[in-house]
Order: structure tokens, then sequence, then C-alpha cells
């Protein structure tokens, strides 16, 4: 019946008709057949392969002005649907999402006028529901239960019958698996997992990365396997290995890290050029391919850094035991030696196993106080070290360097640390900023990564790349307009910037106020990096081949580039097959693990600030205007807190806004806001279930402050009462 039905609508000259007169066409008058023919209609509608009208006559969905495609639905209400790679978001107003909930595939009719060079659409129709499990708090309301969503962004209510409460009381924070949506948009599900009562200590976070699926224990078979593998490096494990434990080798991390999965080393040569030794903990020596923990760990993409925890993506037996680069013990490494030239070239290079013994197991802060502020006490504490860390910081510029003078894009983004006691309740707010330890290790494990992803290219084989495609014009344009408007030149045409111009704005725009505005403008303007099985380039490094490699510990893509390497570099493996079907896999899974990782970090951080937050009600504050947009400006304070001053709080005047230059004119005053402005803001609410913060302007300086200065940084700036 189906491909009869088919083959009647793929007619040139079909007409459209309803179900009888279909049946009338086909010849089909009994009433079995009229039964089996609506059955196939529906299931062809439902696949969005055709359209019924509201008269009920059907036809090919290509014949409608209709297209097909995933939501994603904002907070606010409103959503974008993507059409294809190539096509333009549709934009679908709140009052025209019609019950649709985010990843829903839903058919939209497209309307011809545009806004703000947007093309917008309506929803007509949910092709197929995402939507399968929700997490939230258990409540009761005239003797219906029901569990509400705690994503802000899934406005939805599953009803949940007494008998499928399975063992849930009100106020206990559940899992529940909806078994079937109304007619209406309301849901009907069942309790699958009581999570604890929604005041336990740390729920709330917990609710937020179980919303994002990622798993907060690890199955009994993973843990059976663990209990195979030994806690000491043995002597079978070391044979055929390079003895590299009287070597210096030393790890720096933060003062918290237990998961060490680098060490480095630095001499300086008698040719003038540097040796540089970066060795990463064997992981793949331990997790073997196809075990259940290599397969948990591919489930799980990645570790998630939350703000009291981290959920793991290998057990901690083995990310902070064995696996980890723990001082005065021996480890499997894979290691990576590179001369490097005082150009910064890597003039040879070795990669191979080796067995290691770390020297020291130095702290950022530690470093930091030796090659930045020269502390006397730090320096005699590690007097046998101090000459390699001032080598390890000249080889580090010259990697900087290296990597700026080839177009190299150096973001300075806001990284927020989020201070909490034993109860999870939020005590500080803070910058984490990066000093010369952060720095030469992240210019260590850059050319490391280059190092291995070059030797690999050369063998043609299956591998797992770290990308960067080149940023879309339009949008990048659109940064440039605002840039220029704040007084920034940049070189370049129309439809082509070179990343060196681009570094020099950056570069301008060091220490002014709109410095972390426009770095985070800049950044959301390009091409998101991503992992993928086709060398592409890395474009924000400037770097023709580039392969994650340094984090097997918290990285699955590492992970596989170590199997990789074990099975093509050292073995010479020639079965491509196989690992080209494992590394095309690999890169989606991965890709999406680590965008579902960042925005689960993000939402967390989000509820975090507003919780903080909350006890400042109306106190002001100085901050940067850091983003604007048609509903209002938002502003950033010191310590990376952000809210929002809504357009209808602005009294003053009635604003608009220019899109172009991301700018908000008042009418009658013609008073402008730009980002990178200095305004002082009234807090008048935050609330911690919505992730909201909300401003209210107190005033503007009278001049545009060029150096914004604070000298409590990395805090709230002091608060002043108002009362």
């Amino acid at each position: 019946m189906r491909q009869e039905l088919m083959s009647l609508f793929n007619d040139e000259n079909y007409i459209r008709m309803n179900a009888n007169e279909i049946c009338t066409h086909l010849g089909k008058t009994s009433s079995k057949d009229f039964v089996e023919i609506v059955k196939t209609l529906n299931a062809l509608e439902d696949e969005g392969i055709i359209y019924r009208t509201k008269k009920n006559k059907y036809d090919l969905i290509e014949r409608f002005n209709f297209k097909v495609g995933p939501i994603d639905i904002k907070k606010k209400g409103f959503g974008f649907v993507r059409i294809g790679e190539d096509d333009r978001d549709v934009f679908i107003p709140r009052t025209s999402v019609n019950g649709a909930l985010p990843n829903d595939i839903v058919m939209i009719k497209t309307n011809p006028s545009s806004r703000g060079g947007l093309v917008e659409g309506e929803v007509i129709k949910i092709v197929t529901r995402n939507t399968h499990f929700i997490i939230g708090d258990l409540k009761r309301y005239r003797g219906k239960y029901y569990v509400e969503s705690d994503d802000k962004n899934l406005n939805l209510r599953v009803y949940i019958d007494k008998e499928s409460l399975n063992g849930a009381f009100v106020d206990h924070k559940v899992k529940v698996l909806i078994d079937k949506y109304g007619e209406s948009g309301e849901a009907y599900g069942s309790v699958i997992d009581v999570i604890g009562h929604k005041n336990d200590p740390g729920i709330d976070i917990t609710s937020v990365a179980l919303n994002y699926q990622f798993r907060t224990s690890f199955p009994e078979p993973v843990l059976a396997e663990l209990a195979m593998i030994p806690d000491r490096v043995t002597e079978l494990d070391i044979e055929g290995r390079k003895d590299l434990r009287a070597r210096t080798i030393v790890t720096i991390d933060g003062a918290d890290a237990k998961d060490l999965d680098d060490g480095v080393y630095v001499e300086k040569l008698s040719n003038g050029n540097y040796l540089l030794g970066v060795y990463i903990a064997d992981v793949a020596h331990y997790v073997k391919e196809n075990s259940k923990i290599e397969q948990e760990a591919y489930l799980r993409g990645t570790s998630v850094y939350l703000a009291d925890r981290v959920i793991p993506m290998l057990p901690h037996q083995l990310s902070n035991g064995i696996c980890s680069l723990n001082p005065g013990e021996d480890r499997l490494a894979m290691a990576c030696e590179m001369e490097i030239d005082k150009s910064g070239t890597v003039v040879h290079y070795d990669i191979f196993e080796a067995v290691i013994h770390s020297h020291q197991r130095m702290t950022y802060e530690a470093v930091n106080k030796m090659l930045e502020e020269n502390d006397p006490d730090t320096i005699k504490e590690y007097e046998n070290l101090y000459p390699m860390f001032k080598d390890m910081q000249d080889l580090a510029k010259i990697l900087y360097t290296m990597r700026e003078k080839r177009g190299s894009l150096d973001f300075e983004t806001s990284e927020t640390r989020i201070v909490v006691d034993e109860t999870g309740k939020v005590l500080d707010v803070v910058l984490r900023t990066r000093g010369i330890g952060e720095k030469l290790i992240e210019e260590f494990m850059l050319i490391a990564n280059e190092t291995v992803a070059s030797a690999m290219s050369w063998l043609e084989c299956p591998f797992i790349y770290r990308v960067h495609e080149e940023p879309n014009g339009e949008k990048l344009q659109k940064i440039i307009a605002i840039a220029r408007a704040l007084g920034y030149n940049i070189k370049g045409r129309e439809n082509k910037i070179h990343s060196h111009a681009l570094q020099q704005l950056l570069n301008d725009v060091k220490d002014e106020p709109a410095e972390r505005a426009l770095n985070t403008l800049l950044l959301r303007s390009m091409a998101k990096a991503r992992y993928a099985p086709e060398n592409l380039g890395h474009y924000g490094l400037a770097s023709k081949c580039y392969t994650h490699f340094t984090s097997p510990i918290r990285r699955y893509p590492d992970l596989l580039v170590h199997r990789l390497i074990k099975e093509f570099l050292f073995k010479g493996n020639l079965d491509f097959e196989y690992y080209l079907l494992k590394v095309n896999e690999a890169s989606t899974q991965s890709s999406k693990k680590e965008r579902d990782a960042i925005d689960c970090e993000n939402e967390v951080n989000d509820m975090k600030k507003a919780e903080y937050m909350e006890q400042f009600i109306g106190e002001e504050f100085e901050g940067v205007i850091s983003s604007i947009s048609n509903w209002g400006m938002y502003v950033e304070l010191p310590n990376t807190v952000e809210g929002l001053i809504h357009v209808s709080d602005m009294n003053d005047d009635y604003y608009n806004f220019d899109s172009d230059l991301m700018i908000m004119i008042g009418e009658r005053t013609r008073k402008i806001y730009r980002i990178g402005d200095v305004v002082k803001v009234k807090l008048i609410s935050a609330s911690k279930a919505e992730r909201e913060i909300n401003f209210e302007l107190v005033e503007t300086k009278k001049k545009r402050v060029r150096k914004y200065e604070n000298k409590r940084k990395n805090s709230v700036p002091k608060q002043k009462s108002t009362s």
C-alpha cells in the first residue's frame, strides 16, 4: 500500500485528495482497504513525507513551502530551526513554537517577511518528539502528581499516576520517563529514579548533570574490570620501554588537581636549542580496546568539571591512581620529545613508550611565585629545579612568539571559579586568572599536540584530528563593524580578514573596558572547534595539523589517539578499515559530549552565580556592558557575574536597538550605550531556580573610561547599601 500511495503522490498530474478520494482513485472500496490506507497515510505524515491540509487533503511535503529540522528553543521561549548545513537558521517567535520542545524535529512554514536579517517561521507540526525524560521536583496539586523540568528551556509538565511513583514522595528530586504526549502538549510518565530530596546538599548540581545525561556513577561491569587492574607498575609493564626514571620530570597543575596526566622536562642543549619532553599518562595500556571501561569512557566522552565536583570519564581508581603521574611513583607514559630551535621550530622529535618517575608535584601557584614574583622563599624551596623553570619560561616565550607570528589567536576569556562550602552553598565567585605557570604548560601541550598530529598525518592512516574551520565571513563582519564603531581599526577585505588582523584587535583592546566583551563576541563568531577524521587545520591556532594527545585521563579522543599511535606508528598495523569506522564514530560522539559538557558547566555556573547574588539584592555595583540585544543590555561585574538590564527598566527614554553596531540609542536624548561602557547598576532580582540576574541602571560614567581598574579584580566590588 505504501508503494501505491507514493506512486500516486509522485505522479506529476496528481491533484490533492482526501482519504476517501484516494480510495476511489485507487479502486479500493472495502472498509478494510480504507483502514489500511488511512493507517499508511498517518505513517507517511508522521515521517514528514506528506502533509495533510486543513481540508484533510494530502500531498508531498516538498510541494508546500515547508521545511523540516531540529528546533533549538531558548530560555525566553523563542527558537531556531536548522534546515541543512548550508541554509540559514529559521527564527521561530515564542508565539509560533506551538508546543515544540528543544531538539524536537519539527515541520515549519517560513514567512515571506524577515526581521533583522532573520528568516522567520512557524511550527505547524511536531514530526518527532526527542525529549524522553526530565529531571525535576515531584509536586502534588488537587490530588494530581506532576514534575516540571529543572531545565528552564524545557517548558513541560509531566503528570504521574500514583502507581507510577515507584517510592517517590513530594519534594523528591526525580527522573521521570515520558511514556506519552497528550494532544495539548502535556505529557504522562513514570518515576524511574529517586535522586534525593530537593534540599539535599549538592542535589542542584546533580540535577543539572543528569539533565545533560552525564552518568554520575559507574556500572558494575566497569567496576569488575577495574578490580583486575594493578595499582603499581610491574617489571612486565616496563619491558620494551625507554627508562626515564632518572630524568627530572615534574608535573605542574592546580593545587586541588588529583588526575595528573602530563609531566614535562626542559633542557638547554649545547647547540643553543631546547629539549622539551612531554610525558603523558599511558592510559591505553590499562584501558584495553573494547573493554567495559573503554566503552564507558566513549559514552562519557569527557570529564565534566562542575563547581564542587568532577564527573570523571574514568573511575577515580584509574584517574587518581595508577594513571596519575603522582610524585615519587613509577608510571607508564607516552612520550613526545622535541628538539626546538630559537625560532620555535621543531627540528627533531621522537614519540615512544616510556617509564617515568615524577620528581616533583608542582602547582601553578608555586611556579608563578618563582617566575612572576621572584619570591625568594619559593625559589629557595625549589632551588634544584629553579634553573629548569627559567629555561621553561624562556622556551614558552619562544613558542608563543612563533605562534603569534603565524597568526595564532590568543583569546582572553573570563573563566569563573565558584567557591562552595561542604553543603554546596556558594561562598564566593571569583575570576580565574592565568599566570606564567599555566601559560608555559599550555605552550608545551600545544606543541606536543601539533608534533604528534604531524607525525601521524604523514602515515596517512586513520586518525582523529582537532579541527577549527575559518570563521563565517558574515558573522565576522558584524564583529568588525562593532569594533570599528568603538574606535578600533581592523585591516582586511570585506570577506577575508587574516587572523593576524584579529590578533591585533585582541592586542589593541587589552586592558580596556571592552576587552572581555570583544573577546567573547569574537570567539562566538568563530566556528566551534571539533573532532574530525580529516585534517582540516586549526584556524584559531594557525596550525596546519593539530590533535589532542595530552589528556587521555579526561578526554576520550586523546585516549583513542594513543591507541592509534600504538597501532600504526609503533606496530605498523595496516588494517585501516576497522579504525576508519572507529575514528568517524568517535569524532561525532566526542564533539557532542564536549558541547554537552560546556553547556552543563555553563548552566551550573549561571545557577550558582544567581544563588550567590541573591544575598545582594538592592545593592549597587560597577560593571561593563558586555552585550546588547533588542530586549536589553547585559552587564558583567569584575568577578564574571553577568546580569540583564531589561529595556523595559530603562525608564529615562525609549531605546532602540541597532543590531549592526550593537548599540542602544535613546529616541529623545540620543544617549548611546555601547559594549565596553562602564555603568553603575543596582541588583533588582536574582533567581537560582531561573538562572537569572537582573539589574537596573543607577548612572552612567560621564566619559567612557578607557582604563578599567578595580583593585578587587577577583571578587565582587564593594557593595554600597541603598537603604
